[in-house]
């Protein structure tokens, strides 16, 4: 399972994580994913966990951001490593995106 070579943003449909959030999955391929998730100011992504390697990068926007009960403010240029089934979560302080890449890619995002 993989994406197309070419991923243009203007053609992936996003879809809705709650009232104040959305996702775009970029390109990905069997061990990795790509995933641009948008917030609005208090938007949430609840406290989970999955047994995928992650790395965020905060490409715009600011973010309190939990791994593991640590929280730390994060700004643009910004970025975590999730480790393997760490419990994470997030809140939009002020309008962001959050860039996800999954390894290996997360199933469960495509339908």
């Amino acid at each position: 399972m993989e994406s197309n070579i070419f991923n243009f943003n203007e053609e992936i449909m996003p879809e809705n994580t709650s009232d104040k959030s959305y996702r775009k999955i970029l390109a990905f391929g069997d061990k990795m994913m790509m995933v641009e998730n948008h917030f609005e100011a208090g938007g949430v992504g609840a406290p989970h966990s999955h047994p995928h390697l992650q790395l965020v990068y905060v490409p715009e926007g600011e973010f309190y951001f939990t791994v593991e009960n640590e929280t730390k403010i994060l700004k643009k240029g910004d970025s975590v490593l999730v480790k393997e089934n760490a419990v994470h979560s997030c809140e939009c302080i002020k309008e962001g995106i959050l860039l996800d890449i999954f390894s290996p890619m997360r199933e469960d995002f495509i339908k």
